[in-house]
């Protein structure tokens, strides 16, 4: 081991070398964050922006410290922060444990406890005690928490710390007492870690739910566990893991102090990692906060400073790139220095790919002796499996009252209120939760004619405008030649509804939509000239009738904008958005507001009445927008608001406010129609 840099703590463990190692960064492109063969307009225009944003959020999280005193008071915001990010705000009650073994195993060097418990009523974790043989006195603890490994024999699942059990050994055969957590998804009761990355439960962004912060907590109440525990010295207690355990590490190390040394292993890389380049995309969802405030993952890995810390991985891990590991080490190296603490920060690098592996483990095993023993010798004994998968499982059957597998269901606390008793704080709570992603700066955006035709005594004009630097969209105006608009009629078009209006348009005025059509990647429709000519005589005589002039507005990913076909591709789109603290709903709200204020620039339109129509799907968007809009007269929508599990995703919205609160809100702002 070699030590690197002028006073910045870190300490390398090299099997090859490190430069080699930093030019290596960028190989796992390969795998991630690649455009479709066919992009459509929309696929540039989203990887751009998402290149963008990360630029901007990854540009201001980690502040400095001045001084111990004001770091641990900044300390504590940033950890009531992570608590709701989590899920865990407010934090659940310690409630009893019902802590209970269910057998004892015999080593010639420990025994092996088979534990449960609840860390609220009904979640049960399972785990392993490592218990070694002839202490003398308190001994410190390891709580390990388990990646992502799957044991399993004709559908009977026995955790994944049966995968993980030589560590628990080894570090028993070491003088600590070693607890094993199992997780939720692949612990003996099978919960879901995959709820928007295949199962479709983007509700899970709405309720502010993540399955990041129901592990945090079974960690924080294993702890709790370990401290109750004549033989564990409370004061002395680590936590490590990889992969998902890597992760969990740090989520249990940022909210807890009581972890006095951290070794999280292959858990952590930056957002430039996880959006720009994609490997989100390698991601389940319990890697991932709800990242309502915006953070980049150096700030939570700054929240363990001054405590002693060493962050690990390989050179050659496709998921947690080199690159972005590094630069993580290096935001918190800033902070570890500031405080004067440069020596109980630790890098430790080794050669391959995302594997658990003896030059890894022996490294952390010397830390935890540093730390917690006060000890500097040599690790001579190695980590093997001892015991099988029916050896280590907790329970002969599970137990009627859990609700691990289910815990999404309840976890995070839900708005309860159908009235909002304050509209106006309400409305703000939810620009700050909702949508803090927003640009922070609102520009009255200028729209440009791009094409314009004339047929049948109707004008249609295609306008374009910025809703945001470099992204660009269209709303489309249909008026009567020569005529004086009193009321415009803004539509906020979902797919089905553009794609059912632009062949018609289309049929009447030719090369005004040529670049819509032409952009499209699903099956071209014709409309039939009766069809088109019916479509002229009924929107003909409305807007000469009335004075009205039609706007068709399709948001980001409708229409123009549209992402490639591919379920998963647009899948992993929309999880980038919730990493950068926003939705694509929620930006498609963001989008309507925008186009009204464009409203403003078309010749005239100043003066005129300004009502809303949402088609099926937008309901949610328009009510939202709604609130945030100044020029709105009313808004009609085809059907009341849905629950959070049959409408777009909108960030923690459900712990905000309910559907029928929601609507009460838009009623204070705006009149509210319901129906055809």
């Amino acid at each position: 081991m070699r030590r690197m840099g002028n006073g910045g703590g870190v300490w390398v463990f090299l099997v090859g070398c490190l430069v080699a190692g930093v030019a290596y960064g960028g190989a796992y492109r390969n795998e991630f964050g690649k455009l479709p063969a066919r992009a459509t307009v929309g696929d540039r225009l989203f990887a751009e922006y998402f290149r963008a944003e990360t630029e901007r959020v990854s540009g201001g999280t980690v502040v400095l410290p001045p001084n111990a005193e004001e770091w641990e008071r900044r300390r504590l915001g940033l950890r009531a922060e992570l608590q709701e990010m989590l899920g865990l705000s407010p934090m659940p009650e310690r409630t009893d444990l019902k802590a209970t073994v269910t057998g004892v195993l015999d080593h010639s060097e420990f025994t092996v406890e088979k534990l449960h418990f609840q860390s609220r009523p009904g979640l049960y974790a399972t785990a392993n005690v490592y218990v070694p043989k002839g202490l003398k006195g308190r001994a410190p603890a390891v709580l390990y928490v388990c990646g992502h490994a799957q044991v399993k024999t004709n559908g009977v699942s026995f955790g994944n710390k049966v995968a993980y059990q030589h560590h628990g050994a080894w570090f028993a055969r070491n003088g600590y007492v070693c607890l094993v957590l199992d997780t939720i998804q692949l612990g003996e009761i099978e919960g879901i870690h995959h709820g928007t990355y295949r199962e479709g439960l983007w509700w899970w962004n709405s309720r502010g739910y993540t399955p990041a912060g129901a592990e945090a907590w079974n960690c924080i109440r294993a702890l709790d566990y370990l401290q109750s525990r004549s033989d564990v010295d409370g004061a002395r207690m680590g936590v490590t893991g990889r992969s998902g355990g890597g992760a969990y590490s740090w989520w249990v190390a940022a909210l807890d102090d009581r972890i006095a040394a951290a070794c999280p292993v292959a858990g952590i890389t930056d957002l430039e990692n996880h959006v720009h380049d994609g490997v989100v995309e390698g991601h389940c969802d319990c890697m991932f906060m709800v990242n309502t405030y915006r953070w980049d993952y150096a700030t939570v890995a700054s929240m363990l400073a001054p405590r002693p810390l060493l962050i690990c991985n390989t050179d050659k891990d496709t998921i947690f790139p080199l690159d972005g590991v590094i630069r993580v080490h290096g935001r918190v190296r800033e902070v570890y220095d500031a405080l004067g603490a440069w020596d109980r920060l630790g890098l430790l690098i080794t050669e391959g790919a995302h594997k658990d592996t003896q030059d890894l483990q022996v490294p952390v095993m010397r830390w935890f002796n540093r730390w917690l023993k006060g000890q500097d010798r040599a690790v001579e004994n190695a980590a093997v499996a001892v015991f099988t998968g029916h050896q280590l499982k907790v329970f002969d059957r599970v137990l009627a009252d859990e609700i691990t597998s289910r815990c999404y269901e309840t976890f995070t606390v839900l708005a309860g209120e159908t009235i909002p008793p304050e509209p106006q704080a309400t409305i703000a709570t939810l620009l700050r939760k909702t949508f803090g992603g927003w640009p922070q700066v609102g520009v009255v955006p200028k729209p440009v004619v791009r094409a314009t035709g004339v047929s049948e005594g109707l004008r249609l004009e295609s306008h374009e405008f910025e809703v945001h630097a470099g992204f660009p969209l269209r709303f489309y105006v249909l008026r009567a030649e020569g005529g004086t608009v009193k009321e415009v009629r803004l539509r906020i078009l979902d797919e089905p509804s553009w794609r059912q209006q632009l062949p018609l348009a289309r049929a009447v005025f030719g090369r005004v939509l040529d670049e819509e059509w032409s952009a499209r990647t699903w099956q071209t429709e014709q409309a039939t000239p009766s069809e088109a000519v019916a479509w002229v005589r009924q929107t003909l005589g409305m807007i000469r009738d009335r004075g009205e002039a039609l706007v068709w507005f399709a948001p980001r990913g409708v229409g123009f904008t549209a992402l490639s076909e591919n379920e998963r591709y647009v899948v992993q789109q929309r999880r980038r958005f919730m990493l950068l603290g926003q939705t694509l709903a929620g930006m498609q709200v963001w989008d309507v507001v925008q186009a009204s204020k464009a409203l403003r620039g078309v010749p005239g339109f100043a003066e005129s009445v300004v009502r809303w129509e949402a088609s099926a799907s937008m309901g949610e968007v328009g009510a939202f927008a709604s609130l945030f809009s100044e020029r709105v007269t009313s808004l009609h929508l085809s059907a009341a608001l849905r629950e959070d599990k049959f409408s777009p995703d909108f960030l923690n919205w459900r712990r905000v406010v309910t559907p029928s609160g929601l609507m009460k809100l838009v009623e204070t702002k705006t009149s509210l129609r319901i129906g055809p």
